[in-house]
């Protein structure tokens, strides 16, 4: 995984958000090839990215890692635009080359209800593929950590775990656009 740089999204993220206890998170990935793929992100059971949702006016943070210098700044996670070609690095954000990715903070501002997180990524190697955890926190369990760098478990600071991504496919190595949704409920397109 050292040498994964994923577009566009690049997250092995903790997100602060509210997230139903109830609720049975389910993940949905789909791959579009680098002959199939579009600057509209269509995919069958995942929407196009917004331009307009509960991110657009969040916080992103940093938490442990280091941005590639050839990408763009966190602010790309969430302005709304799109890469509208496979390698637009200053279009994306992504975690330095050889580095074994990093920790995003996406502080929403105060506790709220998603419904769905959805990831979207584009190369045309091998650095297209998603691979991350997602996690989530009202921040009021007793000795919360609101960034935990790497080496401590965000399960043992307030966190609570959404879930694992992982997009990699021992059967292709080509360029691809990638796509992730998770959710509590999953309707799929016919």
């Amino acid at each position: 995984m050292k040498s994964r740089i994923r577009s566009i999204i690049a997250m092995a993220a903790v997100l602060l958000l509210a997230v139903s206890s109830q609720a049975q998170i389910k993940v949905v990935s789909e791959r579009s090839g680098s002959e199939s793929a579009s600057a509209g992100f269509q995919f069958k059971n995942v929407p196009a990215p917004s331009q307009s949702d509960a991110a657009t006016k969040a916080k992103f943070i940093l938490v442990d890692g280091r941005r590639d210098a050839n990408g763009g700044d966190l602010a790309k996670l969430h302005d709304g635009k799109i890469p509208t070609e496979e390698d637009q690095p200053a279009e994306s954000f992504f975690f330095a080359a050889g580095s074994d990715g990093g920790r995003l903070l996406v502080d929403l501002g105060s506790v709220i209800n998603i419904q769905q997180v959805n990831t979207y990524s584009w190369h045309p190697g091998t650095r297209g593929p998603q691979v991350y955890s997602l996690y989530a926190s009202d921040g009021t369990t007793g000795g919360f950590n609101p960034q935990p760098k790497r080496g401590i478990d965000p399960q043992n600071c307030g966190w609570r775990p959404i879930a694992r991504v992982d997009t990699r496919s021992k059967e292709s190595a080509n360029g691809s656009q990638y796509a992730v949704r998770a959710c509590d409920k999953i309707t799929v397109a016919t």
